[in-house]
């Protein structure tokens, strides 16, 4: 909400939501009303906007010394990414990510800071300067996660999702299309319940909404395309509509050129494919958005998902054509002869040498699936990694099924600082005593996942009897596996920094962020020990 009121003075109407908000609070709380506005001691009311930073900002300060504190000067792990908020200034976000006194993987938002340049150079200074304000050693680092969004990128999929989006602007673009759409898409419905086609019951046929996708998140994609295909039929009176009826000829040209588009075999039978692509790596998009994720479970799914789409890609191209030549026999949409020549672009002049077949197949089929097999090996070519394999043998899944001496000590050489010498020597004699030790204890032997093998670990305070195993444990779950937590810190910015209050400064943006996105930890803070450091501030007329 906007802060603010334009008059705050006793005698508007409206006075703005803060003060608005506090005297509401007031006139139900006797206690609060003795003490707030008017009521407040020596007219001390402490609503300016100034005062009111000054407190948002020690109650940011108390968080981050909470979050510091918990920290306890161990390693962390860094994830970090840039965007731009609803005043065009690039905003960088820096997320802490360790393992906390219980064991448990922690990820906690530090901080967000303005930067002029989103060169290399200038993020790095930019992340050193705020690790060194908040007495945070650059040393201590032992992850690092940015982000990337350059997934499935190729013509064919960038002039598709260009087409999705223009339709979506289109039909999303007025009051008067969405009604169009929802009263067509209601029609239909009550059709499809007279056939007896579907049936009615709470929870059941709601209404489907054309979600755009997100420029960073491909599951929004799969949710895009998977209501684009149901809605179809809807979708499509829309611009059929302004191709006759447009107000001026370019938006009936406009609209027309998405028609033929929309209405095209290869169109549909992109879509179709986009939708199978999609859901195959729908879970590892989902698991990767969850917090606390372990990299070895991460790794896992994206095994399973090259493993699908490699399927998909050997034996699923037949139902692909059977789905796509149904869906078109449904909506009236001309099915081309598969042994005829491909005709270039929307000319039936210009053909090529290759059949439909053969073009459907080879240069969209495969050559889509092959971008995003590429694509994940590029992302995740660690896979095979000494990394990976020695973090797995750690693992205690089924009985620590997965132990493998020889990858786990590969696995510590790789953390130079932290095992060398002597401690590698030290580290193989532990090993051989942890896995006999750990296959005999009941308590251990149903864990899943290095965060239960390191909470366990600390609750029975073995991690004292095997503390280079359990400090090789914490810097396998310090490694970032995705940097959602810092999207999630992008996402609460477009709620604070809004069109309503779009110059709010860089400092009180980075405050509220942080009260608003660690709010379980503000809930952890003392009362006492914000209000100390709002007194120490500055000299005030009025001790609290």
């Amino acid at each position: 909400m906007s802060f603010r009121g334009h008059d705050e003075g006793e005698t508007s109407i409206k006075r703005g939501n803060f003060v608005e908000l506090l005297q509401w609070y007031a006139d139900r709380d006797d206690e609060v009303k003795k003490v707030a506005l008017q009521s407040a001691p020596q007219n001390n009311m402490m609503i300016a906007p100034n005062i009111q930073k000054e407190i948002v900002n020690a109650c940011a300060k108390e968080i981050i010394k909470a979050i510091v504190e918990d920290l306890n000067g161990d390693y962390f792990g860094i994830l970090v990414d840039e965007s731009k908020d609803v005043s065009h200034k690039e905003q960088m976000a820096l997320v802490l990510r360790y393992v906390n006194k219980e064991g448990k993987p922690i990820e906690r938002f530090l901080s967000i800071v303005h930067v002029k340049k989103t060169t290399s150079s200038s993020l790095q200074k930019a992340i050193y300067d705020l690790l060194l304000e908040h007495s945070l050693s650059p040393s201590q680092i032992r992850g690092q996660g940015y982000d990337g969004a350059s997934n499935m990128q190729g013509e064919i999929n960038d002039q598709f999702f260009d087409i999705v989006a223009n339709v979506l602007n289109i039909v999303g673009s007025s009051f008067k299309r969405r009604n169009m759409l929802r009263e067509d898409q209601a029609k239909k419905l009550e059709e499809l319940q007279v056939l007896g086609e579907v049936h009615t019951g709470s929870g059941l046929n709601q209404e489907l909404g054309l979600q755009r996708p997100g420029d960073t998140r491909w599951g929004s994609n799969f949710k895009t395309v998977r209501n684009f295909i149901a809605l179809f039929s809807s979708i499509i009176n829309v611009p059929e509509f302004l191709a006759s009826e447009g107000v001026n000829y370019l938006e009936r040209s406009v609209a027309k050129s998405l028609v033929n588009d929309i209405r095209s075999f290869e169109f549909v039978h992109m879509i179709h494919l986009m939708l199978k692509l999609l859901a195959i790596i729908n879970d590892l998009n989902i698991a990767l958005q969850r917090k606390d994720q372990e990299i070895v479970n991460a790794m896992k799914l994206v095994g399973f998902a090259k493993r699908q789409l490699q399927v998909m890609r050997e034996s699923k191209w037949e139902s692909l054509i059977d789905d796509a030549s149904s869906f078109c026999s449904k909506h009236d949409i001309v099915i081309p002869k598969m042994d005829k020549n491909y005709h270039l672009g929307k000319s039936k002049r210009r053909s090529s040498s290759v059949t439909y077949s053969h073009h459907l197949r080879v240069e969209v089929f495969n050559t889509v699936i092959d971008l995003q097999l590429s694509e994940l090996n590029s992302r995740f070519d660690a896979v095979n990694s000494n990394l990976l394999l020695g973090m797995a043998s750690l693992s205690p899944d089924n009985s620590f099924a997965n132990y493998d001496k020889d990858r786990i000590m590969k696995l510590a050489t790789l953390y130079p600082h932290e095992f060398s010498g002597s401690k590698l020597e030290d580290l193989s004699y532990e090993l051989d005593n942890y896995i006999l030790f750990v296959k005999e204890d009941n308590d251990l032997s149903n864990l899943k996942g290095l965060g239960d093998l390191s909470e366990t670990l600390v609750e029975t305070d073995l991690y004292k009897t095997w503390r280079l195993v359990f400090l090789l444990v914490k810097l396998s779950m310090i490694l970032p596996v995705a940097t959602a937590i810092v999207e999630r810190a992008f996402s609460s910015m477009k709620y604070i920094k809004n069109d309503l209050r779009s110059r709010i400064g860089d400092e009180f943006l980075n405050d509220c962020l942080v009260c608003y996105i660690e709010d379980e930890v503000f809930e952890s803070v003392p009362n006492d020990a914000i209000i100390d450091r709002f007194q120490n501030m500055t000299t005030r007329r009025v001790q609290l």
